[in-house]
């Protein structure tokens, strides 16, 4: 058997007066009551915890381990019921999110500033993965929710209906070139027809399928057929290859931010397809957290 946060408050208080009749006095109860509930505590410990005399109350060597111990009990008792409210609330507790990496250029950081701020006492769990492998990730319960680009845009049909999803933002692509083409030569949006025929630097169609097939659109459209040269699943690395010469790109406009030697971004003259990406999360996960997370972003 263990000793009862009633006995522990017995006995932290006569510890406090070194005085029964104090001690029973602040506790709002008679005197026997007390002694006998200190009396079945030191049953229960297998020891003294009072040294008594008619003039004096003092602490045994075991009461005196024992008071700072049971202080931190009470304390952590007290402190229960405010926990349970704030986990329950939102307020407190885990979110495992993962986000590609377009999310981590452009949205994402005023995303988490807004949340920490509105819900500091929550621990974030972050993890950058691709689309295909955050909808996995998902329906497998290993993360609460992730920013992603749909399959389709405007829906996320994943697991008959598994998943629920909210658009966070659309944005244009741009050109991301080598430096010193004679096509950039002059400021402003340039044409793909008037592109040099360099390689397409693209990302894997099962990675984001409806980005990938925009992008090769766009070009169809401008009469241009493009040779895909190297596939990435990252944009960082897409960016990287162009930096190293092997070709250009069609990346979100928050790509931009990223700065490379040796890369250009430039808006397009032609019609620049929509990139968007939303966040994605399972419809039977009741997670409070998750339900903050959600408030937060619909507010703004």
């Amino acid at each position: 058997m263990h000793p009862e946060l009633r006995q522990l408050r017995h006995f932290v208080t006569v510890a406090e007066e070194l005085h029964f009749g104090r001690a029973a006095r602040r506790l709002h109860m008679t005197q026997p009551p007390l002694s006998q509930s200190i009396a079945n505590l030191e049953e229960l410990l297998k020891a003294p915890l009072f040294v008594r005399n008619r003039r004096m109350v003092g602490l045994t060597a075991a009461g005196t381990a024992l008071l700072p111990e049971a202080r931190r009990i009470l304390e952590e008792a007290a402190a229960l019921p405010e926990l349970v409210r704030r986990a329950a609330s939102g307020e407190a507790g885990r979110l495992a999110l993962s986000f590609v990496s377009t999310a981590g250029l452009g949205m994402l950081p005023d995303v988490l500033r807004r949340y920490r701020a509105a819900y500091p006492g929550v621990r974030l769990v972050l993890q950058e993965a691709t689309s295909d492998v955050q909808f996995d990730e998902l329906l497998s319960g290993r993360i609460d929710a992730g920013f992603v680009i749909p399959p389709q845009a405007g829906e996320v049909d994943v697991a008959d209906g598994a998943l629920a999803y909210l658009k966070i933002v659309d944005e244009p692509l741009v050109l991301c070139a080598p430096s010193g083409l004679a096509a950039l030569s002059t400021p402003g949006p340039v044409r793909l027809r008037d592109l040099p025929p360099l390689p397409l630097v693209i990302f894997p169609r099962a990675v984001a399928p409806s980005l990938h097939d925009a992008i090769l659109a766009c070009f169809r459209a401008a009469g241009v057929l493009p040779i895909i040269g190297q596939e990435a699943i990252q944009m960082q690395t897409i960016v990287s290859l162009v930096s190293g010469g092997m070709g250009l790109a069609l990346v979100p406009q928050s790509v931009s931010n990223l700065m490379r030697p040796g890369v250009e971004y430039r808006a397009l003259q032609d019609p620049a397809p929509l990139a968007e990406t939303g966040l994605a999360w399972r419809r039977d996960n009741d997670s409070p957290v998750l339900k903050g997370f959600l408030d937060c972003l619909k507010r703004d």
